[in-house]
């Protein structure tokens, strides 16, 4: 199993969850329409409602690269610079899984 996977964990700034999920939605949109894009989640802490985090596998690299280059997420990143207060993002590969 070779699939790219991603887990990014954000901090979104006091007051802008709302607007957080509603940014994210239109980039869960494009990940819906993408054959490549095996897993696409968005979660939120039980513990702090300013904390998100994102789970995300792709077929392969090519998968991954096509995610990377659509419309959508090209215009989406200014938008979530403004929105998020502190971000640790993860890449690497499934060894692992159940249900993929």
């Amino acid at each position: 199993m070779s699939h790219v996977a991603i887990v990014a964990r954000v901090t979104v700034c006091e007051g802008r969850t709302g607007e957080y999920i509603a940014a994210f939605a239109r980039l869960f949109e494009q990940a819906e329409r993408e054959p490549g894009t095996i897993l696409y989640t968005l979660n939120r802490s039980a513990d702090d409602p300013q904390v998100f985090w994102t789970s995300e596998v792709y077929a392969d690299q090519e998968a991954f690269a096509a995610h990377r280059a659509a419309e959508e997420r090209s215009g989406a990143a200014a938008v979530f610079t403004d929105l998020i207060a502190a971000a640790d993002v993860t890449v690497g590969e499934t060894l692992l899984a159940k249900g993929l």
